[in-house]
């Protein structure tokens, strides 16, 4: 495993700028989780806190996990703004995700946005991501779809850190879960050189059977 998934490498990526992330929620989150019932939701890959303190503020218990010391402390600092209603919905988490393991059968929802690793990591991860659902929770994993790399948008030159929305589903107990989502989601973005272009995200949700 290369530096690029050490703390070290992100906290000193968020040192290098104010704000790494946009500071809005990521628009999956909002399109599957904004007709869920509140309840405990799990954000692997947190960042700076935007999609936890979405989450916060339409009535979750959010426990918010990243790797990166930095990130943590601006999502912190970002919940706090929002308010004591918001910031007291947040549990802050330092956690290398490579290695924790969430409580099992905990959360109404687990979320991670964008978590890119290397096959096997990431197949582990996802595993005990969807352990880590309660029995009627909700399981959403988005990622860069490996269709990204033939585009201008710049993406690592690593083809296994991507992955497909279809990958994810047949690696779940289909006895299990119901498969929502899985699929490639296009959306405009613009490339370095201000040219519109069409990005693709791959999109898994799921809910586990009760």
């Amino acid at each position: 495993m290369n530096d690029h998934f050490s703390q070290e490498f992100w906290d000193e990526r968020y040192r290098s700028r104010d704000h790494l992330w946009s500071g809005e929620p990521n628009r999956h989150l909002i399109g599957q989780a904004s007709e869920l019932s509140p309840g405990m939701a799990l954000d692997v890959g947190c960042g700076e806190g935007a999609d936890a303190i979405w989450l916060a503020g339409r009535g979750w218990q959010v426990t918010a996990v990243d790797v990166s010391t930095v990130a943590l402390s601006r999502g912190a600092s970002h919940a706090a703004e929002a308010g004591i209603a918001v910031e007291q919905c947040i549990e802050w988490v330092h956690e290398d995700v490579l290695t924790w393991v969430p409580e099992p059968s905990a959360y109404d929802l687990a979320s991670t946005q964008f978590m890119h690793l290397p096959a096997g990591p990431r197949e582990a991860l996802f595993r005990r991501l969807a352990v880590s659902v309660a029995p009627g929770g909700t399981l959403l994993i988005v990622g860069h779809h490996p269709s990204d790399l033939q585009t201008t948008v710049p993406r690592p030159p690593m083809p296994e850190l991507f992955f497909t929305a279809e990958e994810i589903a047949g690696s779940l107990d289909h006895e299990q879960w119901d498969v929502l989502v899985a699929d490639a989601v296009a959306r405009p973005a613009k490339d370095p050189e201000g040219q519109e272009v069409t990005i693709y995200d791959a999109v898994l949700c799921a809910r586990k059977f009760s």
